[in-house]
């Protein structure tokens, strides 16, 4: 089995980005699932530490999947945690365009080689974006991400 990397800044995490991993476990056997943070400039609706936090109560139950916050650049931490590829998941043709150019920027640089791996269609139109702006205004998003996720945006939108 192949160890594979999953870099993102996943704020909030979401269903779609656990359906990702999912899919990895069961293609690689191993996933480090990275949230890419620039320390330097903290921003975003959770600090990297909560962000760390609630991936980890999400993955708890996985064999197979590390959690850490990384620095720097994807092609870097990948090479630094022994990871054989990076995999990136998509919901759409736009997607692929921009995963596109970066996995061949990212190949070229560093010779890491990159899996794309579609979402389930279940999980196509969800984004963190869209995640926080409905959790802002007390819209329900408890079927979009994992239970831990959900808590925690009721918390922090409800002052809690």
């Amino acid at each position: 089995m192949a160890k594979v990397f999953i870099p993102g800044s996943f704020d909030p995490l979401h269903n779609g980005h656990v359906d990702i991993v999912d899919q990895a476990l069961d293609l690689f056997g191993e996933v480090v699932f990275g949230v890419l943070v620039n320390f330097a400039k903290p921003s975003g609706l959770f600090t990297p530490d909560e962000r760390i936090e609630l991936a980890v109560d999400t993955f708890a139950d996985r064999t197979g999947v590390t959690v850490g916050a990384f620095e720097g650049l994807a092609i870097d931490v990948a090479a630094t945690v022994g990871a054989d590829f990076m995999v990136k998941g998509l919901r759409s043709a736009a997607d692929y365009d921009i995963e596109q150019q970066m996995a061949h920027m990212n190949r070229s640089s560093s010779g890491i080689r990159t899996v794309f791996v579609p979402c389930n269609p279940a999980y196509s139109f969800v984004s963190s974006r869209f995640i926080r702006e409905i959790a802002s205004h007390g819209g329900d998003i408890s079927h979009l991400v994992p239970a831990p996720v959900s808590t925690a945006l009721t918390d922090k939108f409800s002052g809690g």
